[in-house]
């Protein structure tokens, strides 16, 4: 197989509403944007994505997306994991199907996506891999009532550790960015009476996204990036 000389970004969620805007900002940077789609699910957006179905939820079909992404083009550079989920609840609302809900949503479906990414990235010859943190995993003001979500969020974080400490030598780095609250129409639906203005834009944390990937931020390492605008 001829590999191309663009470089090839996966993002996984890449059809929600912070992912529509990675998307746009790796295509303005000249990737070749891949995303992944639920089974049955028909995406809608930019015509030059390439979109490959599976479940994340499930390891075996999260490795059998890498593959097929890197046999497809032969290559592949950053990994942008967005795929995740939100819900309140404090310790007397949280039982085990709630935190087993979370933990697979926002923990188990980026370290089946990071665990297969990091087996070809370490063949290949290193990569950038990029987790979505969430300021409830670091502060335990905002955390107390959103704890599911806050414990499966903080495990990411020390899983970008292991990986930086098992990829020095691979040329793999792993960084995690933190967005606050994210100005989406559902937050705003949600919190009708909050103050947007505060809010961070998907756009903005795009941007610190692709810079953590460019050759810019190549000297970076074992990052963690608060995106929190002015809230």
């Amino acid at each position: 197989m001829e590999i191309s000389d663009q470089k090839v970004v996966l993002i996984t969620g890449a059809t929600g509403n912070l992912g529509g805007a990675v998307v746009n900002e790796f295509l303005a940077r000249g990737y070749k944007v891949v995303g992944t789609t639920q089974p049955g699910r028909q995406p809608r957006g930019a015509s030059n994505v390439f979109f490959v179905q599976a479940d994340l939820d499930n390891e075996q079909a999260a490795s059998e997306m890498v593959r097929t992404v890197t046999d497809t083009f032969g290559r592949l550079d950053a990994v942008i994991m967005l795929v995740g989920g939100f819900a309140m609840g404090n310790i007397k609302d949280t039982g085990q199907e709630a935190l087993e809900k979370m933990m697979m949503l926002n923990f188990y479906t980026a370290y089946f996506t990071a665990r297969a990414v990091f087996s070809y990235m370490s063949k290949r010859g290193g990569g950038k891999l990029v987790f979505i943190g969430a300021r409830p995993a670091l502060d335990a003001s905002a955390g107390k009532d959103t704890l599911a979500y806050g414990l499966s969020k903080s495990l990411l974080f020390k899983l970008s550790d292991y990986l930086n400490a098992a990829g020095k030598d691979k040329g793999i780095v792993s960084s995690i960015v933190v967005p606050s609250v994210i100005d989406t129409p559902a937050n705003r639906k949600s919190m009708p009476d909050a103050d947007f203005g505060k809010w961070v834009k998907p756009e903005k944390i795009a941007k610190t996204i692709a810079f953590v990937c460019s050759e810019d931020g190549a000297a970076l390492r074992q990052g963690v990036y608060k995106v929190y605008g002015d809230s």
